[in-house]
């Protein structure tokens, strides 16, 4: 496998993802059908599929999609919806849904497409389907590109012009501003923050027929703040992945700053929490319950910053893991509360 070095990875043009992967890789006549060995030296190989269908092809697809990332894209929409003032649709509700799906695995998709030579040298990544031969680039392409049309026409056509519009701009901001920025500045993780927090504003405006009232705002805020104690102790374990493949991240540059980062968005979580209460839109013994979570995980970023070691770090990170689906939940059900209060 080829190693670039941080500096000279970073200037590898786009336009290189295909005529990289053909020169680098090539068919072994003397392999079994559809084993591919890399040259230049490397004991790397995997098996690769030559043509896959059917079943095999919607795998590809949901690997294309990252399907479990885009799963936690849907449920922080869905988080969003549930929260928003008035009453629940089903129709809307699964639109919404099925259009954030559709929007999050074409962004995905799109930064596979655009980041195949890199994906293809680190270890995490390298058997993503276009790093490991399974499908074509032109085919990829199109996939995210038919899946990004459906999204953001069902949202206008289903939901609403408000949502179509966060939908396109989670596609965009994803694939272009955050994809991009992985290689020229640790800004990017600022951009990727901002595109998680697009979904539960999202949830909102599909909920409301697109009022952003204060409290959407503050919805994305908390899973704008999340992000950064989440991926940024992430980023300290693959630090040496990222620098192999030329990214420009805080844990490699800066990796002081990338455990003070995490810290202080952790204890951002405490007023974001607390003025859910506030706009009136949770009871207030919201701000005993989410204390109590946000307290775990700002301690275990604390721990991270004052020893920023793979202990610390994937303990922060399996914190936030579980700190996000239990803060969600407590403010759904803080608002249920709060609701059928004003009912009686």
């Amino acid at each position: 496998m080829i190693r670039l070095p941080f500096h000279s990875a970073s200037r590898v043009p786009l336009r290189v993802r295909s005529r990289w992967l053909r020169s680098t890789f090539a068919s072994d006549s003397s392999s079994p059908k559809g084993l591919v060995t890399p040259r230049h030296g490397s004991a790397a190989a995997w098996r690769i599929q030559s043509s896959a269908r059917g079943t095999d092809l919607l795998g590809v697809y949901a690997d294309l999609s990252k399907g479990k990332l885009t799963a936690f894209v849907v449920l922080t929409s869905m988080a969003g919806y549930a929260v928003a003032p008035g009453v629940a649709h089903v129709g809307p509700l699964l639109w919404t849904a099925v259009g954030t799906a559709l929007c999050a695995g074409s962004a995905n998709a799109l930064n596979q497409w655009i980041e195949v030579p890199y994906d293809a040298q680190m270890s995490r990544t390298r058997n993503r389907p276009l790093a490991r031969h399974a499908v074509a680039p032109g085919h990829a392409l199109g996939f995210a590109a038919g899946a990004g049309a459906l999204g953001v026409g069902a949202l206008w056509a289903c939901v609403n012009p408000v949502a179509a519009g966060l939908g396109a701009a989670n596609v965009v901001l994803y694939a272009g501003a955050y994809t991009a920025l992985k290689r020229l500045s640790i800004a990017n993780t600022w951009a990727g923050a901002l595109v998680g927090a697009i979904p539960p504003v999202l949830g909102w405006a599909a909920a409301t027929g697109g009022d952003l009232g204060a409290g959407a705002w503050v919805m994305g805020g908390v899973l704008f703040a999340w992000q950064f104690p989440h991926f940024n102790s992430l980023a300290h374990t693959l630090r040496a992945d990222y620098s192999k493949a030329g990214y420009r991240m805080m844990s490699v540059s800066r990796p002081r700053l990338n455990a003070r980062v995490a810290l202080r968005y952790a204890l951002l979580m405490f007023p974001l929490s607390a003025a859910l209460p506030l706009l009136g839109i949770c009871d207030a013994w919201l701000l005993l319950d989410s204390s109590a979570v946000n307290g775990y995980m700002a301690y275990c970023a604390y721990a991270f910053w004052r020893r920023p070691d793979a202990k610390h770090s994937r303990k922060l990170f399996f914190s936030s893991l579980v700190h996000l689906p239990v803060l969600l939940i407590l403010i759904m059900a803080h608002k249920h509360i709060q609701e059928r209060r004003k009912k009686t």
